[in-house]
C-alpha cells in the first residue's frame, strides 16, 4: 500500500512490512497487536516523509499516514470501550528460554496511582526461589506510581520440613512490607489450583505457571540473576483481562 509512494529505501520497506502485518491482524480482529503494528508503521512512514522531497510523493504519504492514523485511533477507541465494558482480553505467549519478561515488563502497563489493593492466588509460593519471586513482585508493587496499601496472598502450605522455611520467609516479607506501610494478608488453601493476580483498578492477569515462570540462573554471577528481564523463562501463557468489578479472593 505504501510501496509505490515510499520507494525501496530501508524505512519504506520496513513500513510496508509492518503495515501489511497491521492490516492482516486487523482483518483477524486481533486489535491489540494490530494497534501496535499500526503505530510502528506510522512512525516509519513519518521518517520516510521527512526524507522525501517530491511534493507529489509527500502528498500521497500524508494521505496514507492520515488513513492509518484514523484506523489506529478507531481501534484505540474500540479497545478503550472494551476495557470499560469488561470485555478486554490480551494474550501473551512466552516461549521457552525467552527473555525480556520481568514482572515490570509484564505488569507495569496496568499499574498506576489507582492501584491500592492487590490479590494474588498462587499455590506455589513455598520454596525459597518462589518466596524470592513473590518478594520481587511485592517490591514492584510498592514503587511509584502505585499506592498499594494491602496485598492479599492465597497460597498452599508446604509439606514436611519445608513448612517452617515457608512460614518464616512469608513472615519476614510481611514485616518488611509493614515497614513500608503495606499490609500483607495471608491465607492458605489445600485445594487451590488456579493462578491469578487482580488489581483493584479492574485488571486481572492469569499466568499458566503463576509467578514461577523463570528458569534457574546458571550461577549467582550470571546475567539474569538480579535482572529478571535477562532471565530465561519457561514456556507459559499470560492472559490479561479487564473487569469493571474485581472479585476478591
Amino acid at each position: 500500500m505504501a510501496r509505490s509512494a515510499a520507494g525501496q529505501d530501508p524505512e519504506s520497506t520496513a513500513a510496508v512490512t509492518v503495515l501489511k502485518r497491521a492490516v492482516e491482524l486487523d482483518s483477524e480482529s486481533r486489535y491489540p497487536q494490530a494497534l501496535v503494528c499500526y503505530q510502528e508503521g506510522i512512525d516509519l512512514l513519518l521518517q520516510v516523509l521527512r526524507g522525501t522531497k517530491d511534493d507529489t510523493k509527500k502528498s500521497n504519504l500524508r494521505k496514507k499516514i492520515s488513513d492509518y492514523m484514523d484506523r489506529a485511533e478507531n481501534i484505540k477507541k474500540y479497545l478503550d470501550q472494551e476495557k470499560e465494558d469488561g470485555k478486554y482480553h490480551k494474550q501473551i505467549k512466552i516461549e521457552e528460554n525467552a527473555t525480556g519478561f520481568s514482572y515490570e515488563s509484564l505488569f507495569q502497563e496496568y499499574l498506576n496511582e489507582t492501584v491500592t489493593e492487590v490479590w494474588i492466588e498462587d499455590p506455589y509460593i513455598r520454596h525459597t526461589h518462589q518466596l524470592y519471586n513473590f518478594l520481587r513482585f511485592c517490591e514492584m508493587l510498592i514503587k511509584k506510581p502505585c499506592k498499594v496499601k494491602t496485598i492479599h496472598l492465597l497460597t498452599s502450605l508446604e509439606e514436611g520440613s519445608g513448612r517452617q522455611q515457608q512460614s518464616s520467609g512469608l513472615r519476614e516479607i510481611k514485616e518488611s512490607l509493614r515497614n513500608h506501610g503495606v499490609l500483607l494478608e495471608l491465607e492458605y488453601s489445600s485445594s487451590i489450583h488456579d493462578r491469578e493476580i487482580r488489581f483493584n483498578n479492574g485488571w486481572m492477569i492469569k499466568i499458566g505457571r503463576g509467578l514461577d515462570y523463570f528458569k534457574k540462573p546458571q550461577s549467582r554471577f550470571s546475567l539474569g540473576y538480579c535482572d529478571f528481564d535477562l532471565r530465561p523463562c519457561h514456556e507459559t501463557t499470560v492472559d490479561i483481562f479487564h473487569n469493571k468489578h474485581t472479585k476478591k479472593i
